[in-house]
């Protein structure tokens, strides 16, 4: 059909030539699945010298190896072969690649009825394998998957035996980095359950909310990566979190004290991130997380503290003066550090902000000495 004749076309003559299209397409995959069937039968390392018909396949055809490898798997289903030896391989459903020679089935749909035959006994399948294509003719790949299960659940309804093993531990994989962009990108896979309790907690965070300014036009990304960060907050927020480093998880902002009266300026976001200081006003009103503000020369305001041990707000200190681990080549952020003091607690060394040649060391960071214990280590920035 031309370009004229398409202009021309009312809406049926369109679908009609695109049916026929397909028609012409699938028969002509079923034919390949039948030629590769044949070739692997002579050998294919003898005719073309591949180590298999995939490998074939996958260069002929210029697609992937995991789609080429799907094609001759189907084409072992439709069509009976012989092996190097002459013995005879019977086909999985030869009905089904008959129809399918015709282009009168889909590639979803023969895969669903070759999956719900691989499931039946072998006294079964030639008569369940008709009631499929039957029920194909007018019905999707879909309803003929859902048959084909009631059909394999009716003929074996005990299933499948139990596996009498141990459960395997859960694989579950996560990979959280920063980008230079300032973008954070999230990576991992989950055993089913993980996943589903995963998307269950998402999918009720990501309902559209209608606001007093209309509904909700966000995309189902965005919907679900702001129900994320709800997550996160919610977690944060949690009594049964675990502490880190003596307090609970947090997120330091740091942000000099005209920046945060004036809403103008950046501020520091934890490690190395940014945001602008009015949306560290915003977060300052928020009492879960810990402003920690600065004078005009930089120097922490009111974190000292003379005891023994290092507190919170010394550790703020320790975090805003050195942004990591102060020891020579270590570059671990705060969160994996502890802190020493620069002469021993046992040697009347003070727990507090000192200074050395006009500049604050306070307890100096750096990684902790292993078998000296009367070196007190204040929370440690390595």
């Amino acid at each position: 059909m031309d370009s004229d004749a398409v202009w021309r076309a009312d809406a049926v003559a369109l679908a009609d030539r695109i049916s026929a299209l397909l028609t012409v397409v699938r028969s002509a995959e079923a034919e390949i699945g039948a030629l590769l069937g044949e070739i692997e039968s002579r050998g294919v390392m003898e005719l073309f010298g591949y180590r298999s018909v995939g490998r074939l396949f996958e260069h002929l055809a210029d697609v992937p190896k995991a789609a080429a490898e799907t094609v001759v798997k189907r084409a072992r289903a439709l069509n009976s072969g012989r092996l190097l030896d002459g013995s005879p391989v019977p086909a999985v459903a030869p009905a089904t690649g008959t129809a399918a020679s015709g282009g009168r089935l889909s590639t979803p749909m023969i895969d669903s009825i070759v999956g719900v035959l691989q499931q039946v006994p072998h006294e079964h399948r030639d008569r369940v394998e008709q009631d499929l294509l039957s029920f194909a003719e007018d019905a999707g790949h879909k309803q003929v998957a859902a048959l084909g299960a009631r059909i394999v659940a009716h003929l074996d309804p005990d299933g499948a035996e139990p596996d009498a093993a141990e459960p395997a531990t859960p694989s579950r994989e996560l990979s959280l980095r920063r980008k230079r962009t300032g973008v954070w990108e999230l990576t991992g896979r989950f055993d089913d359950e993980t996943g589903a309790r995963a998307s269950a907690l998402l999918d009720s965070l990501a309902e559209r909310r209608r606001a007093d300014d209309g509904p909700d036009f966000r995309s189902p990304q965005e919907r679900y990566g702001d129900a994320f960060s709800d997550a996160i907050d919610l977690a944060l927020n949690s009594p049964d979190l675990p502490m880190q480093a003596g307090e609970r998880a947090h997120v330091m902002v740091a942000v000099s004290l005209e920046d945060l009266k004036s809403g103008v300026g950046q501020a520091t976001l934890g490690d190395l991130g940014t945001i602008s200081a009015a949306e560290a006003r915003i977060h300052a009103c928020d009492c879960q997380i810990i402003p920690a503000v600065l004078g005009g020369k930089g120097e922490p305001l009111d974190l000292g503290r003379l005891r023994r041990l290092v507190s919170p707000g010394l550790r703020r200190a320790l975090y805003l003066r050195d942004r990591g681990c102060a020891f020579p080549g270590c570059h671990r952020p705060p969160r994996h550090c502890q802190g020493h003091h620069i002469r021993h607690w046992a040697d009347g060394g003070p727990t507090v902000v000192c200074h050395r040649r006009g500049t604050t060391t306070l307890p100096v960071s750096g990684p902790p000495t292993a078998g000296d214990p009367l070196r007190e280590q204040v929370p440690d920035l390595r």
